[in-house]
């Protein structure tokens, strides 16, 4: 828990902010659980989606992956850009790798 609020406290909002305002903007289903006990963090009529900040790029790749197995929907990523451009060298990174695996990516910004 020590490191889960240091980790916190160098972002504007936590993630389930962004999650919250995203899922249900998009109808879906807010931390659906799987029978494995592991959470999806959205999950829609189409997309099983994860949710990271943008430094955290390559690990939402795995759990898309994972979760779209799991569920039978396709693989999706909203990546959380709060340092704006800043972070734009992450979403390239994911997009590049998103493109091969058929994964769906969104941004979203503190703004929206």
């Amino acid at each position: 828990m020590i490191g889960t609020g240091a980790s916190q406290a160098a972002h504007l909002y936590p993630e389930k902010h962004y999650q919250k305002l995203w899922c249900d903007d998009h109808k879906g289903v807010l931390e659906f659980r799987l029978q494995d006990g592991a959470r999806v963090d959205c999950l829609t009529d189409e997309y099983a989606v994860e949710f990271d900040f943008a430094t955290k790029w390559a690990e939402s790749i795995g759990q898309a992956l994972y979760y779209a197995g799991m569920t039978g929907k396709r693989p999706g990523v909203v990546l959380i850009m709060e340092r704006g451009d800043d972070d734009g060298r992450y979403l390239k990174r994911l997009q590049s790798v998103a493109d091969q695996y058929g994964i769906q990516v969104w941004t979203t910004r503190p703004e929206e």
